[in-house]
């Protein structure tokens, strides 16, 4: 039997923090991506780039 994979609790707090919304344009694709850890892909990264820290420049 297979092992349902479980979300990590820093992305489902993650989840919980964005507005609604932004969580109402995400697709099933880019939910699931954020949760399980997967690559995220450009989509998701587009719609979350208001409140991801940039690390090449910090001071921004």
């Amino acid at each position: 039997m297979e092992e349902k994979q479980q979300p990590r609790p820093e992305r489902v707090a993650i989840v919980k923090m964005l507005p609604k919304d932004i969580k109402e344009k995400l697709t099933i694709e880019e939910m699931n991506a954020l949760l399980y850890d997967e690559i995220l892909p450009d989509s998701l990264l587009e719609k979350l780039q208001d409140y991801l820290a940039d690390f090449d420049n910090p001071t921004e």
